[in-house]
């Protein structure tokens, strides 16, 4: 990392803070000539209604523009987060001499992240690549902005009722449930603030418990018997089944958000479970994870028992998508 890059780099996190304030992620950019900037840009794709207006590609334009010439080879380009599979390659075509960005973006990075498009040796050009300048500088502007925006999305949210998306305690007086061993959280990520419960039998929480998973039609009370056995058990309610909280929009109930709900779950479970029983139609929520998992044919519920977390049909959007998602071709659902 040299002066001039961390000079550059600062003037590209400049432009980062303008897409900020414009209400844009702030990504910057500036395109560099013999030590001269002559191009500068940032993120805005959602001002200008274009999927392609990333801060690298506004500023290879403006340089084109600049320099009359849609080769760059004489150039470097700044850039305040690891290009995309996009920037990457209209950074080669615009034949980059160096292409220097500042924190890694390890979900749709480009340059060495997720893959890495400028290694491909087939490639006729080669652009040197070099990451981390000003990295933790970058990355704050990203994390500032992120948690701003939440802050503003909690504030203008109106609060629910606890009914919307809790089963009242009223729809469950009278049953035969172990709610002595009923437990919550709201405390994973993946949750964003809605209420995931389980119940646990364990005497002695140093033991590895087993651990059960409902199917479409169940929830944890199905596993009454295991739950009253001597083996150390958990039985899990995945968010819109059971106890668990039940957002009503059945699009909220996609494979990859339960399975990371679960993998979150799996992972604070202390000390980590033996093994995971479950029906075998929830088998593409699983896919990832690393503990044995026994398939097993779930016992069926009393019909007051089955209806009672369900008041009201909206109650009933996580087992309606899921039953509708699980019933496709397993290649697209972890996609979903």
């Amino acid at each position: 990392m040299t002066a001039e890059d961390i000079g550059f780099m600062q003037m590209a996190l400049r432009q980062a803070q303008a897409a900020a304030d414009a209400g844009e992620v702030p990504v910057g950019a500036v395109v560099v000539r013999a030590g001269q900037v002559i191009a500068a840009g940032h993120n805005a794709p959602l001002s200008s209604h274009d999927p392609t207006a990333h801060a690298e590609v506004n500023a290879m334009r403006a340089a084109a523009q600049a320099l009359g010439n849609y080769r760059l080879d004489d150039c470097t380009l700044y850039v305040t987060l690891e290009p995309c599979a996009m920037c990457s390659g209209a950074a080669l075509h615009a034949r980059f001499k160096r292409v220097v960005f500042g924190a890694t973006e390890p979900k749709t990075g480009a340059a060495g992240s997720v893959l890495n498009v400028f290694a491909h040796p087939q490639i006729n050009h080669h652009t040197q690549v070099t990451g981390g300048v000003l990295a933790d500088d970058c990355a704050q502007v990203m994390q500032r902005f992120f948690e701003q925006r939440r802050d503003q999305q909690q504030r203008s949210k109106v609060p629910l009722r606890d009914d919307a998306l809790r089963t009242p305690d009223a729809a469950l007086a009278g049953l035969d449930l172990p709610l002595a061993l009923s437990h919550f959280t709201a405390d994973l990520p993946a949750l964003d603030g809605l209420r995931l419960h389980w119940f646990d039998n364990r005497q002695a929480h140093h033991v590895s418990p087993h651990v059960y998973l409902h199917g479409l039609e169940g929830w944890s009370a199905q596993y009454a018997e295991q739950l009253l056995s001597h083996e150390p058990v958990m039985a899990l309610d995945l968010p819109g089944f059971g106890l668990s909280d039940k957002p009503k929009k059945v699009t909220t109930h996609r494979i990859a958000w339960h399975a990371q709900v679960l993998r979150e779950f799996l992972a604070r479970v202390q000390p980590a479970p033996v093994a995971l029983h479950a029906p075998r139609v929830m088998a593409p929520l699983l896919a990832q994870l690393a503990l044995p998992i026994h398939w097993l044919d779930a016992p069926a519920l009393p019909a007051a028992l089955s209806d009672a977390p369900y008041p009201d049909p909206g109650h009933r959007a996580g087992p309606r998508a899921l039953s509708t998602l699980l019933a496709a071709p397993t290649p697209h659902l972890l996609r979903s």
